[in-house]
């Protein structure tokens, strides 16, 4: 990972998303699901 730089700081931010629906019912499914998981998947 890459620090960020500011006149005064150094920063690194990192997020953890979690998407629990209600009585976790899979709504992300097939084409859509993949395309989510590339967007949100930064590697």
């Amino acid at each position: 990972m890459d620090y960020r730089c500011g006149s005064h700081t150094v920063y690194q931010i990192e997020y953890h998303f979690v998407w629990v629906t209600k009585y976790r019912y899979k709504v992300l499914k097939g084409e859509l699901a993949e395309r989510v998981r590339e967007l949100v998947i930064v590697v």
